[in-house]
């Protein structure tokens, strides 16, 4: 499991099994990727999270509001390695059933309350003092905003960041996350931790 800080916060990443941290700390010096693009980037908030599993049942909708439905979606849904056939062009107002793009675990998604638009740069480095490496995140004005009062009022939930409908990561927020900036740090090497920052800035 994966810990985010932000601020003074900590956030849970269940992400390959690895303790991670994200922090307010400001952004080193140092080249990112820009956000050119973050329209199939949405952050949704975790509803139920269900364990790897194969495929079972026939294909259902992956957008419906009604809890059956999105259970028999879960249980329908195939994680095997590939392209999403939503492929970002699930509807951001609507519940998602998505797999986690690494570990095929299965989430329900509640409607993005955030997206890639929000976010103005990503950037990955190598952690001089814990080791590991670190991807920074800073938001636009407004996302700062909305990601602010999106974690002060779901303290213990998971966050879902969500790339062309499949899950790039889903931290649980142990507290409230303020000032604009983003920090995730644990024992990624520095090709995941690039491959994630790329991923986030929609490169």
């Amino acid at each position: 499991m994966r810990t985010l800080v932000v601020a003074t916060a900590l956030v849970l990443l269940g992400v390959t099994g690895c303790q991670a941290e994200v922090s307010g700390q400001p952004e080193p010096e140092g080249d990112g990727f820009v956000v050119k693009d973050g329209s199939r980037l949405r952050f949704r908030p975790v509803l139920a999270e269900l364990p790897p599993g194969p495929a079972t049942g026939s294909a259902t909708n992956r957008q419906s509001t009604d809890p059956a439905e999105q259970q028999a979606a879960a249980a329908a849904l195939d994680c095997s390695p590939g392209q999403d056939p939503l492929d970002g062009r699930d509807d951001p107002a609507l519940p998602l059933v998505s797999c986690d793009r690494v570990q095929g675990a299965k989430y329900v998604l509640g409607p993005a309350f955030l997206t890639g638009a929000e976010v103005s740069r990503a950037r990955a480095h190598v952690d001089p003092q814990q080791g590991g490496s670190i991807i920074d995140l800073t938001f636009t004005a407004a996302g700062g905003r909305a990601w602010a009062d999106w974690t002060t009022g779901n303290v213990g939930k998971q966050v879902a960041v969500v790339l062309r409908s499949r899950v790039l990561t889903a931290p649980m927020i142990q507290s409230a996350i303020i000032g604009g900036q983003a920090q995730i740090s644990g024992k990624y090497t520095l090709p995941e931790a690039r491959q994630l920052a790329r991923d986030i800035a929609g490169g």
